[in-house]
């Protein structure tokens, strides 16, 4: 007597010997292994996969201190820093222009963004060189400015949607966004409290989307697994792109003053991408060293 089934994986029909029931078997067409059932057309048992044991890779401290460094002098990646000086430069030159310096900053924005999350990637597989170069064509080109665009400001909107909420909740009691770090009373603490802590996730959440390329995946609990196991390095990641963050807050664009001053501006805005290109290099770092606490 015949036994048939569908695979509980993928759907496909399936056929035994009755006197192989409740033995193990696999899927020829998609390998996933099952208990056969005892009657026809009945839902075989999957058999879930053993999963080994994965210990954390050692060197992050060193890779992070010691190694980001050598990105700089490695000649192959010479080409994507001069783009990228170059790109810093015609952002930095064009402040004083009326209307091009705002669609300026927003199509190099877009395209840094998109370089980040490249490095992020790039790094997050065991490579250290950093991405190429590629703009596409006009239509791509765009693209590239878009999408980086909506992942930062959509992962950054899911970090910091309980703040939102709690913002919204708090909006009779007089807390406003403008003023949540004016006061200290209870209302205002309590979203302090919660747009720190989603700044905080965000290393995490960015990683994720950068080498997940799912937002489902910003689940709570996948976010705070790495966060809590591996707290120091996930510390240090966090600081460098706070450190990024500062120093971007403090540059200053061209204002015509003399050339002094304006080597000193432009050295800055020049710090603000070789410390961002660490900072997303830790990021990425964080899941090459630690991938076995992320649950995805």
């Amino acid at each position: 007597m015949t036994i048939e089934f569908n695979c509980p994986n993928c759907g496909a029909l399936i056929a035994f010997d009755s006197r192989h029931a409740g033995k193990r078997a696999k899927c020829l067409a998609c390998g996933q292994k099952f208990l056969i059932p005892a009657q026809s057309f009945e839902r075989p048992k999957k058999i879930e996969p053993e999963r080994v044991k994965e210990e954390p890779v050692p060197g992050f401290y060193r890779a992070v201190a010691i190694d980001s460094w050598k990105i700089f002098a490695n000649p192959r990646n010479a080409t994507t820093l001069v783009f990228v000086t170059t790109v810093v430069c015609f952002r930095f030159f064009l402040a004083q222009a009326c209307c091009l310096n705002h669609l300026a900053s927003i199509i190099i924005w877009g395209w840094l963004f998109g370089f980040y999350l490249n490095v992020i990637s790039r790094t997050a597989i065991d490579d250290d060189l950093l991405p190429e170069i590629d703009l596409g064509t006009s239509v791509t080109f765009l693209w590239y400015i878009i999408e980086p665009f909506f992942v930062f400001s959509y992962t950054l909107f899911l970090v910091e949607l309980p703040f939102f909420i709690g913002l919204s909740l708090l909006h009779d009691s007089g807390v406003t966004f403008r003023n949540v770090w004016s006061d200290f009373d209870t209302p205002h603490l309590v979203l302090q409290v919660l747009s720190a802590g989603g700044l905080f996730l965000f290393p995490a959440a960015i990683l994720t989307t950068a080498v997940g390329k799912d937002f489902t995946l910003l689940r709570p609990d996948y976010l705070l697994a790495p966060v809590c196991r591996a707290f120091v390095p996930y510390l240090i990641t966090g600081a460098l792109l706070a450190a990024t963050c500062l120093v971007e807050m403090h540059t200053t664009q061209y204002t015509g003053a003399d050339v002094a001053v304006t080597a000193q501006y432009l050295a800055i805005n020049l710090l603000v991408q070789v410390l961002a290109i660490i900072a997303m290099r830790s990021i990425g770092l964080l899941y090459r060293h630690y991938g076995c606490y992320f649950r995805w």
